[in-house]
């Protein structure tokens, strides 16, 4: 779930354009509409830090969302950290993110 999530953000954050023409959608295949692969993943090491939930079954939290809402934005920042200039549009392709370097 935490690796799951971590990928769909990278996804987000790099690679998924959603491609509008003309009001419809012209990304409708994976020929051209790009997701993460297994080449595009790094290793990852998890540690999950245990803490009872009184309020979900069996104490139980959600573990996929957290990872997948907090990685864009994640991304975004170090981008900016890195390059001087804030992250206004994802994906952060190698493209936008050479458009900003020339920017400064």
């Amino acid at each position: 779930q935490i690796q799951g999530g971590i990928v769909q953000g990278m996804g987000f954050a790099f690679m998924e354009k959603l491609v509008l023409d003309n009001g419809r959608i012209s990304t409708l295949n994976f020929n051209n509409y790009t997701v993460p692969t297994v080449r595009d993943v790094p290793k990852m090491h998890i540690d999950i830090v245990e803490d009872e939930f009184p309020h979900g079954p069996f104490g139980a939290k959600g573990i996929g969302e957290p990872s997948l809402m907090s990685c864009p934005p994640s991304i975004a920042n170090a981008i900016s950290d890195a390059v001087g200039r804030r992250v206004r549009v994802l994906p952060a392709d190698p493209e936008y993110v050479l458009s900003l370097i020339e920017r400064w």
